[in-house]
């Protein structure tokens, strides 16, 4: 309930009035059926803007740190995720994948709407970077079409450590589903989920406009950063 409340009543009708999103494809979403949203991550806010666009619910999986934050902030940013109906979960220990992709799993067999970010963390420079294989088991396994998501400018509304967005126009755009049934029996060969997960990202390349990096982000997060020239 609180998920709809916050959609159509608390925050959504603010949200779409300061940032007046411009999107396109949404007709790509199908109406009913399990559905994977596969998009970019280039801002905190894409977890709150995909939701406002998206007519159906959309249940993404985040890291259980953000449920158990400290002060007020804290307790903000849980009662965020949990009424926007965010699932936690513990990615420090070696099951934690296979415990994230459970969770999707019995969203999308229950007819719903798993979002996922296949870079599994935030660009840390708005480039596009390569695909982790979860979407590809979960498409796999469940079956469900993948609707790739363009986040175009996220990144501008509310650049990362920024906590106040700035005033903007946010931009979505959303590709055709990408039906992977001709795979059908084959999760777990890692060759056919690297081809699954490749061609997720580049259609999220083609539609973003972005970059791509092949390499994964959280590796490119640990490396130095060149210094600034002075």
């Amino acid at each position: 309930m609180l998920y709809w409340l916050l959609k159509y009543i608390i925050l959504g009708p603010l949200l779409r009035l300061i940032f007046r999103p411009q999107v396109e494809g949404l007709e790509n979403v199908p109406e009913a059926g399990p559905v994977i949203l596969a998009s970019n991550h280039l801002s905190f806010s894409d977890s709150i803007f995909t939701p406002l666009i998206v007519k159906r619910k959309v249940t993404f999986i985040a890291k259980a740190e953000y449920f158990t934050g400290k002060g007020l902030k804290g307790w903000l940013t849980k009662m965020f995720f949990v009424g926007s109906g965010t699932i936690p979960v513990d990615r420090s220990g070696g099951r934690a994948a296979r415990a994230a992709l459970d969770t999707q799993l019995r969203v999308l067999r229950s007819g719903g709407i798993a979002g996922i970010y296949p870079e599994g963390t935030r660009s840390p420079d708005g480039r596009l970077y390569r695909g982790k294989t979860g979407v590809a088991r979960l498409a796999l396994e469940s079956g469900a079409p993948v609707v790739p998501m363009a986040m175009l400018n996220s990144d501008a509304i509310q650049p990362t450590g920024q906590i106040v967005p700035n005033l903007g126009r946010v931009r979505i755009r959303f590709g055709a589903p990408l039906d992977f049934s001709r795979y059908a029996g084959m999760s777990g060969d890692r060759f056919v989920e690297r081809a699954v997960t490749d061609e997720i990202m580049y259609e999220l390349m083609e539609l973003s406009g972005r970059e791509y990096v092949d390499m994964y982000a959280q590796k490119a997060k640990a490396q130095p950063r060149e210094p600034v020239p002075a």
